[in-house]
């Protein structure tokens, strides 16, 4: 079975557009998750990540990455309740411990490892977009004249690594359908032989590499590729991040935890919310009118 995060080929402007542009247009939305506190803001940039995968259909990846960031999310805001007691509202009284401390647990502490959740998971949802969407081979094209060797070796990562979970998909599955009398297999049997197969593996794609002269000196010239879709993920990029270093400038999305929580929510951060979600779909709204065109 196919990983999640795994390249898919497809027909939209993140697949056919050059690696740059895509980078520009998904490193826009993950900047703001980096330069905002506010949950108003966080929730639009992960929402307007979420619709953009979903429109260029990676729907299957947005879903893993969320599986995957809600956890981390709930476990953030556990370990600052416990480890932060900051704040004026105390939901839980707590004790003092000699070596622990103060144990209360506070509204403030909650609310300020809440928002650093929602900035890993429109983070995670970013890079999860990509993954999908962007063809690591065009990736390693562009790359290649810069610093070959690294880019080669970043290529063969992103492959290699889809492949070694497919094994391991497939071997809990071959393990499953095994009669009742057989022994049982514990996890370091498992990961011995798939590690084993992964090395198998590597010995077979150094030897094809070495067969068509990845070995000799050379010095390829790129590949100068060109797309419609370029523009607008480059313009889209620009203009979500413009607008949102500009409405941060401007005191929008302004979000305190201590002492007491104060939460932004003037019509500035509505309009932001509402432009980033807005902004996101720019591309594709671009390509359907090409194509009625």
């Amino acid at each position: 079975m196919k990983s999640a995060f795994a390249y898919t080929p497809g027909r939209s402007p993140l697949h056919r557009a050059r690696p740059g542009a895509a980078i520009a247009y998904l490193g826009a939305l993950a900047v703001v998750g980096f330069i905002y506190s506010s949950p108003l803001v966080l929730l639009a940039a992960i929402v307007a990540t979420a619709l953009a995968g979903f429109a260029a259909g990676a729907g299957r990846a947005v879903r893993a990455s969320l599986r995957l960031a809600i956890p981390l999310l709930i476990f953030m805001v556990v370990v600052n309740a416990l480890v932060t007691h900051r704040g004026e509202t105390i939901l839980v009284r707590g004790w003092d411990t000699p070596v622990i401390g103060n144990t209360d647990v506070t509204l403030e502490s909650i609310a300020a490892g809440a928002a650093i959740g929602l900035r890993v998971v429109a983070v995670i949802l970013a890079f999860a977009v990509y993954s999908a969407c962007v063809d690591p081979d065009r990736v390693l094209r562009v790359l290649r004249p810069l610093a070959r060797r690294s880019a080669m070796t970043a290529g063969l990562v992103t492959r290699m690594v889809p492949l070694a979970a497919a094994d391991g998909t497939r071997m809990r599955e071959a393990l499953a359908l095994r009669g009742p009398g057989a022994g049982p297999v514990g996890r370091a049997a498992m990961a011995r032989r798939l590690v084993e197969g992964s090395l198998d593996r590597a010995v077979d794609v150094a030897a094809t590499l070495e067969l068509r002269g990845h070995s000799l000196p050379s010095r390829p010239q790129p590949r100068r590729e060109r797309s419609r879709d370029d523009l607008p993920l480059f313009a889209t990029g620009a203009a979500i991040l413009a607008l949102g270093i500009a409405a941060r400038l401007a005191g929008a999305g302004a979000f305190d935890t201590y002492p007491r929580i104060e939460l932004g929510t003037g019509g500035l951060t509505i309009a932001l919310c509402a432009a980033l979600i807005a902004l996101a779909g720019v591309p594709f709204w671009v390509r359907r009118w090409r194509s009625r065109g």
